[in-house]
């Protein structure tokens, strides 16, 4: 593994006022001393428009502060000229692409939206990549890409690992975050372009995914509706805090695949991927349980609040699996770091931000 000092660097990060991106430039901005960070993000409205412009703002804030210049724009992967463009402008030393046409079900009504910006817009970061090494340019030294857990489909053994067969996704979205790990790959073997996929496990936090269960819940409690818990309840998930997904990104970041040269004289492609998971795995009631305790706690919801009155079991969706569990050794192997908020912890966190905002 090489390491790769971000001081002084050019950084790209795509889907900016995404959840994980937002947090994780803001958090660039707050560490680096002399860093170019450049956010790319389209803003499109699969969900309200607000929380992105409400995270764009966290960052302008923190970019006001800090010794790092910070620099947004409005635009697609999905858009060649454009990310074309920017690398010839602004010519990236780090990649991180962390835009997707994220969701499980809404890929079931819309696979064409994922074609645009999980393949295509992916092929182009890759080519942007490729070419920035033209005229012997040194290029960008590291890519760093978001997958999914969906790799995983309906894989009984747990926990899972980043070894695990993974060729049975039960999503289009699944499928296209393999998708990428293969174009990744070939594109490491092809052009030397050292690449580091990143299988997050079910994120959540402040500001996050309205389209995530734990806010959706969030919202319908706070209304007065019923949630739907799937397969009866019988669902197991490896929650992440979003912080812990915003340090493993960090460290990832800084130390990017050895390039070498194989007997055949060829690149043995620099590509690695990891899992981002708390590796502690909730029951979907405990989980339920915990999140409207926080709402009651930070007065969100009232102290007398009718919990069976407001949930119903209902059976599995298409798309969804029982059970995520991740196998983080190899993250904390290479990069000495596993992570350890809990949901307890989490989820308060959650319902404070949630109360604040909603209230404002």
């Amino acid at each position: 593994m090489r390491s790769i000092n971000l001081t002084g660097k050019s950084i790209l990060v795509t889907g900016a006022a995404g959840f994980v991106g937002a947090n994780l430039s803001t958090r660039l901005l707050r560490e680096l001393d002399s860093a170019n960070i450049v956010g790319l993000d389209n803003m499109n409205a699969y969900y309200d428009v607000t929380l992105k412009d409400y995270r764009l703002e966290r960052i302008r804030e923190t970019a006001d502060e800090s010794k790092s210049s910070w620099t947004f724009v409005k635009g697609s992967i999905a858009d060649k000229a454009l990310v074309d463009s920017l690398f010839a402008q602004y010519r990236f030393d780090v990649v991180v692409n962390l835009a997707a046409q994220a969701g499980v079900r809404y890929s079931i009504d819309r696979p064409d939206v994922y074609v645009e910006s999980n393949l295509v817009g992916f092929f182009n970061i890759l080519e942007a990549c490729r070419h920035s090494r033209d005229g012997g340019e040194q290029g960008v030294e590291h890519l760093v890409y978001a997958s999914s857990s969906s790799v995983y489909g309906g894989l009984k053994k747990v926990p899972f690992c980043v070894g695990d067969p993974v060729d049975e996704p039960v999503s289009l979205y699944a499928a296209t975050k393999k998708s990428n790990e293969l174009m990744a790959h070939a594109y490491a073997k092809l052009y030397d372009i050292p690449t580091t996929g990143l299988r997050f496990f079910t994120v959540y936090g402040p500001a996050g995914r309205p389209d995530m269960f734990y806010f959706s819940a969030a919202n319908k409690l706070a209304r007065g509706e019923k949630i739907k818990i799937f397969n009866y309840g019988d669902c197991v998930r490896d929650f992440t805090y979003v912080d812990d997904v915003v340090e493993g990104v960090f460290r990832v970041m800084q130390g990017a695949p050895d390039r070498a040269t194989g007997d055949d004289g060829l690149p043995i492609p620099p590509n690695a991927l990891y899992n981002i998971g708390g590796g502690r795995p909730e029951n979907l009631l405990d989980f339920v349980d915990v999140l409207q305790t926080a709402l009651v706690e930070e007065g969100v919801l009232p102290k007398d609040f009718d919990f069976e009155a407001h949930r119903e079991l209902v059976p599995m969706q298409p798309g969804d699996v029982p059970t995520t569990y991740a196998d983080s050794e190899p993250l904390e192997r290479d990069f000495g770091f596993r992570p350890e908020i809990d949901v307890r912890r989490g989820l308060r966190e959650f319902a404070r931000w949630y109360r604040e905002f909603y209230k404002s």
